[in-house]
């Protein structure tokens, strides 16, 4: 089994900062795009950063010079460095994740949990 667990998520004041982590772990053999996702209350789920197995990035919009993703293949992370930090970036976050496993050898597409931020004075 492949799991993916998140953290970083909680309050932070506007203006601030936090870091949300993704580590995943299992019979892995090759793990392709990884990626942040965010949905606020009502608002459909978005996707905020992704990273290419090259190390190519895509970002948002709302949060590019703001956000950075970034990932380490010896240790299956993926981060997101959220710096500037407004109340419309308030939302549960979740960690995505491409790759293939063994046991069986299949192609998978995963969700962390969420994990929320909160910006707010």
């Amino acid at each position: 089994q492949v799991q993916l667990v998140e953290s970083g998520g909680g309050l932070v004041q506007p203006g601030g900062s936090l870091r949300l982590s993704c580590g995943a772990s299992g019979s892995i053999v090759r793990i392709n795009t990884m990626a942040w996702y965010r949905q606020a209350p009502g608002k459909e789920r978005e996707l905020v950063a992704q990273i290419t197995s090259g190390a190519g990035t895509n970002y948002a919009d709302s949060v590019k010079g703001r956000f950075t993703i970034s990932r380490d293949n010896a240790k299956n992370t993926v981060d997101l460095q959220m710096n500037s930090l407004n109340p419309e970036d308030t939302a549960v976050y979740y960690c995505n994740v491409n790759l293939w496993k063994t046991t069986p050898y299949t192609y998978l597409e995963l969700w962390g949990q969420g994990t929320l931020v909160t910006v707010s004075s």
